[in-house]
């Protein structure tokens, strides 16, 4: 069972609160949070960083709901962001730009815009393209831009699906290995940008540290040859995130061979390291309650049928992603093998195939353990469905930090009378 999760007589808590308190009170489906988990996590990284210049930068897109920012700031935490949107919720949430580090391959000039009259830490060049755009935005705006290179390191990593890997040769993201020095020569002859560092970013659920290691000395040789011609002095080496959790295949990173990676780029003089956590701080926080619908048998399997649907949470049709589902009420040992399936009208909406749970019943909740990264911020209206409730818990106490959608709400911005405009 996941930290923050515990059984009294038979019932699943989250912290201090019964997980069927909270269906009772919020509804089903709902998102739920254990702020206290978010913690020790945060907590145990720090612990084995200790020492080391390191700031960790927590990846939004894992989950980007206000109150999860929010209780981040609290812990020190700044933040990696990939979109204006998500530089809204940071600012949103409290963080001042010197807290942001702006990542993401197809960054638009408008939100290029945004970052720089925020004041972000960096941003995190992915191409030289971009590099072009951003020199004509900081330009303008009349400042000039702190730039980090986002290198694709060519490094391969072992991660539990081909969609999660991101470091290695021909990918979207970065520059190319072989290109950095060029780039790096020519922001020497640029005004309005500043080359301040270099990043990498391997992939996800990445669960040995040796492709951190790898990646590390790409950057520090990368450094070391800028700094040889005199083009920068790099005072920042960014070694991304994906360190790998048990959501998945049961692998877990071990942290001091991380931090043991992470010392190789620590030990360049006047350096300051960021690493960008996402799912490592809050997918084991988080649990997604379901309740049962129906029961049916059909060729021989039997089909439990939740109100929860691929909308909901799309991670084990999107990425064949395994997550642990147990009774919200009982502990007994399980007996049913089943498909755990949902409401949506697509054969690829299933949290699970022919494993093996409880013997529930209509009306019974089910939880789907380590759903607090890329779940609800991975959310649908598919199907026209209302997103789902979020919930978060500190101890014996327990508030609502998303409200669940209304069917008003899934046409609020439409109109069926559209106000033409004639060409």
């Amino acid at each position: 069972m996941p930290a923050g999760y515990t059984r009294r007589d038979g019932a699943l808590f989250c912290d201090g609160v019964a997980l069927d308190t909270i269906a009772d009170r919020v509804g089903t489906p709902v998102y739920v949070y254990s702020a206290n988990t978010i913690r020790n996590q945060y907590q145990r990284l720090a612990a084995a960083v200790e020492g080391l210049p390191v700031h960790v930068h927590y990846s939004v897109k894992a989950n980007s709901s206000l109150a999860i920012l929010a209780l981040l700031r609290s812990l020190g935490a700044g933040v990696d962001i990939v979109s204006g949107g998500e530089l809204h919720r940071a600012l949103e949430a409290g963080f001042a730009g010197s807290d942001i580090v702006f990542s993401g391959v197809g960054k638009t000039p408008a939100e290029l815009e945004r970052a720089v009259r925020a004041g972000v830490r960096s941003i995190n060049v992915e191409s030289e393209g971009e590099l072009a755009v951003l020199q004509d935005v900081a330009h303008r705006i009349g400042v000039v831009a702190p730039v980090v290179l986002r290198v694709n390191p060519d490094v391969a990593v072992d991660t539990p699906h081909p969609y999660t890997r991101t470091g290695e040769r021909g990918m979207k993201f970065g520059i190319p290995l072989d290109r950095v020095i060029a780039v790096a020569r020519a922001m020497s002859h640029m005004t309005d940008v500043k080359l301040i560092g270099l990043a990498s970013h391997l992939g996800s659920q990445i669960g040995d540290a040796t492709p951190y290691a790898l990646a590390a000395k790409a950057l520090v040789q990368l450094k070391r040859e800028i700094e040889g011609e005199n083009l920068a002095q790099l005072t920042t080496l960014d070694l991304g995130g994906g360190l790998g959790v048990t959501d998945d295949d049961g692998s877990s990173l071990d942290l001091s061979a991380y931090a043991d990676a992470l010392r190789i780029a620590a030990a360049e003089p006047g350096v300051e390291i960021l690493i960008e956590p996402g799912r490592f701080l809050v997918a084991e926080s988080g649990v997604l309650v379901t309740r049962v619908l129906y029961r049916k048998h059909s060729g021989g399997k039997e089909i439990v049928i939740t109100d929860a649907g691929m909308n909901d949470f799309i991670r084990p049709s999107l990425y064949a992603s395994h997550h642990a589902i147990d009774s919200a009420s009982s502990d007994a040992e399980p007996t049913l093998r089943a498909n755990i399936v949902g409401p949506v009208c697509e054969s690829g909406d299933f949290f699970a195939n022919n494993r093996l749970i409880a013997d529930v019943a209509p009306g019974d909740l089910l939880v789907l353990r380590a759903t607090g990264a890329y779940g609800y911020s991975m959310a649908s209206n598919y199907n026209s469905r209302p997103r789902p409730a979020e919930v978060l818990v500190d101890g014996s106490r327990f508030a609502v930090i998303t409200e669940r959608e209304s069917d008003a709400d899934l046409t609020r911005r439409e109109t069926f009378a559209p106000d033409w405009i004639e060409d």
